[in-house]
């Protein structure tokens, strides 16, 4: 395990404290004058985010389980270097392996608005290399404020192009998804992998009568969760992403995973910036992306 004391010691204060939790991950807890948070070393996984004296923005399984080397359902997970199947390796994980790996904590700050910032980099392994094996320096900076920011910066350090899917895999706390909407999607196509991956074209909001997982295409930089079960919008203002994914498993697939809890699936939805299907993106030598997520709410 990762010398907690240590990590006090070099990054903790200011509202930044480094704890053990459960299943032996390594905690960072964030507790400032706008918000509190948590996030596990692991994955470099925000876990929960609630703005003070405000309920949960970010939704985390009653059920979650946590382990070395396992996903944690809820949260935002990243997904890297691929989203979905891998392209080639079935026997590869879905969505990458960045979410189950070790991140390293490079920096603690605390801004002049009391908000923190910290910034995690991937830790390369023979494991990781013998899935990835292109030079790449990846890091997750979070910044945790009135709004949670969530920041992917890809950086190609080799000498050959590679391309890159990537996603942050949000989970939102909601009320009713029976209720829901979404908005900022009218009018752009959609693979729609319920329906075998068929192309369609949205008309409308959003909203929620069975399974879905469809990956938006063309997408702008502002979406909004409308919940009236909890009175409030929920704001995705993002940059470096043509594509958003949205999902929910509806209930015979949640109860089939086995760590949603009884009707834990009415109270989330996944509205995903990402780099998915025509949006993944080719790095070449020297470049960088950097793919931004900034979450906030506001009552309706």
């Amino acid at each position: 395990m990762l010398d907690i004391e240590k990590l006090n010691r070099d990054f903790g204060g200011d509202g930044v404290k480094f704890v053990a939790g459960a299943g032996g991950l390594v905690l960072a807890e964030v507790n400032n004058i706008h918000a509190r948070a948590t996030i596990a070393l692991q994955g470099a996984h925000v876990m929960t985010y609630a703005r003070s004296g405000e309920e949960p923005l970010i939704w985390l399984s009653r059920q979650a389980k946590f382990a070395i080397g396992k996903s944690i359902r809820g949260g935002v997970p990243v997904c890297w270097p691929w989203f979905g199947p891998h392209a080639e390796n079935p026997k590869f994980p879905g969505h990458g392996f960045a979410r189950t790996v070790p991140w390293r904590l490079v920096q603690a700050t605390t801004l002049p608005d009391g908000s923190n910032r910290l910034e995690f980099q991937i830790e390369q392994s023979e494991a990781t290399r013998a899935q990835w094996p292109h030079a790449s320096d990846v890091r997750t900076i979070v910044t945790v404020g009135t709004a949670l920011t969530v920041e992917l910066l890809t950086t190609n350090t080799g000498r050959e192009t590679f391309s890159l899917g990537q996603a942050l895999h949000t989970y939102f706390e909601i009320g009713d998804i029976h209720r829901l909407s979404i908005l900022g999607l009218d009018g752009c196509d959609y693979l729609d992998k319920v329906d075998g991956g068929a192309r369609k074209t949205q008309q409308g909001a959003v909203t929620f009568d069975g399974e879905t997982d469809r990956i938006y295409l063309g997408t702008g930089n502002r979406c909004e969760i409308r919940d009236p079960a909890l009175n409030r919008s929920i704001v995705i203002q993002s940059s470096g992403s043509r594509s958003t994914v949205v999902w929910n498993p509806w209930n015979e697939k949640a109860d089939k995973m086995g760590d949603f809890g009884p009707e834990g699936w009415t109270g989330m939805v996944c509205v995903e910036t990402a780099n998915a299907a025509d949006d993944v993106r080719s790095l070449a030598p020297g470049e960088q992306h950097r793919l931004v997520a900034i979450y906030s709410s506001a009552p309706l």
